[in-house]
């Protein structure tokens, strides 16, 4: 819990009032590698923090899955579009190796809402790091090419490389496993 704490102090310079409250309603949980956090379907009940670990967001396809984004240590995880409507979502979460989160579910984030002075800024420093991660995807997709795309993913996150199969990398950069390696032996 040190490390949300941490986060909270930097972003916020939250009281102790405030972060009494915040932290009591933090649940600390542990899951295994390839565990499914939300199957499409299901609705998003839980804003979390990670602690340790990579999160998979992704959509299901009958032949493929197609993946959106990966989070990691010290960053926000959630299905936010679904847990902000509380209405199905329409993709999974999973962890790609042993995870700790910490969880916030929407009731008690109404309740920090409510009852705190910082709780808005949290849930906006949230929502605002979700959606800077889903725009700047977007954008690349849009306007870059794939080894653009691989190149940039590769000096912003080097530990992607490291911990993240190359399928999952070729899906979230938008191409074959095939066409993954055929640029990655262009820039070797």
């Amino acid at each position: 819990m040190d490390e949300i704490k941490r986060y909270f102090e930097t972003y916020f310079g939250i009281s102790q009032t405030d972060w009494d409250l915040f932290s009591s309603k933090l649940i600390r949980e542990e899951f295994s590698n390839k565990k499914i956090l939300l199957h499409a379907g299901q609705t998003e009940n839980h804003l979390s923090f990670i602690e340790k670990g990579i999160v998979r967001q992704y959509v299901p396809l009958e032949h493929k899955d197609i993946t959106l984004g990966f989070a990691f240590q010290g960053s926000f995880i959630s299905a936010y579009d679904s847990f902000i409507t509380q209405s199905p979502s329409e993709y999974c979460v999973e962890t790609l190796q042993e995870t700790i989160l910490w969880r916030l579910d929407f009731g008690s984030l109404q309740e920090i809402y409510e009852k705190t002075e910082i709780g808005h800024f949290i849930g906006r420093k949230a929502s605002e790091e979700l959606f800077l991660k889903k725009s700047k995807r977007e954008i690349s997709l849009l306007k870059h090419s794939a080894e653009e795309r691989y190149y940039r993913l590769f000096d912003e996150r080097p530990e992607l490389i490291q911990f993240i199969p190359l399928k999952y990398i070729a899906s979230y950069i938008g191409v074959t496993p095939q066409a993954l390696s055929r640029i990655r032996k262009r820039i070797s």
